[in-house]
């Protein structure tokens, strides 16, 4: 059982570096998700990608939101926009970190495109 998670991690991480070196080089800032069993993570990076501009995630202590599904990861989705629109920040590219784009990873996508960002 523990080879084909870790299989399943390294495919996945795999299919993440080929979409990274994608967005790379289109000079937008980077939104990248991070999901756990119980939570999610979100992160806006600079350009270049060296350095991390904010984190939101559902582990903070100001979230009411704890729990990890798709009313929580609409939630983080609608902050997250909220602070690039602050930043006045034009375009973002999604990187969805090697998960499939569904669930949770797709709710988080449709939250920041409803909020004006342009994915």
């Amino acid at each position: 059982m523990k080879l084909i998670i870790s299989n399943k991690n390294k495919q996945r991480l795999r299919r993440a570096a080929k979409t990274r070196s994608k967005i790379s080089d289109s000079g937008n800032h980077r939104i990248s998700i991070h999901r756990s069993i119980q939570h999610m993570y979100l992160q806006l990076i600079t350009p270049n990608g060296d350095k991390v501009i904010t984190t939101i995630s559902t582990n903070q202590k100001d979230n009411k939101i704890k729990a990890n599904n798709i009313k929580s990861a609409t939630e983080i989705g609608v902050r997250m926009a909220d602070y690039i629109k602050k930043a006045k920040i034009t375009n973002v590219a999604f990187d969805r970190s090697g998960y499939r784009y569904h669930g949770r990873v797709k709710a988080v996508a449709e939250a920041l495109r409803d909020k004006g960002v342009k994915i």
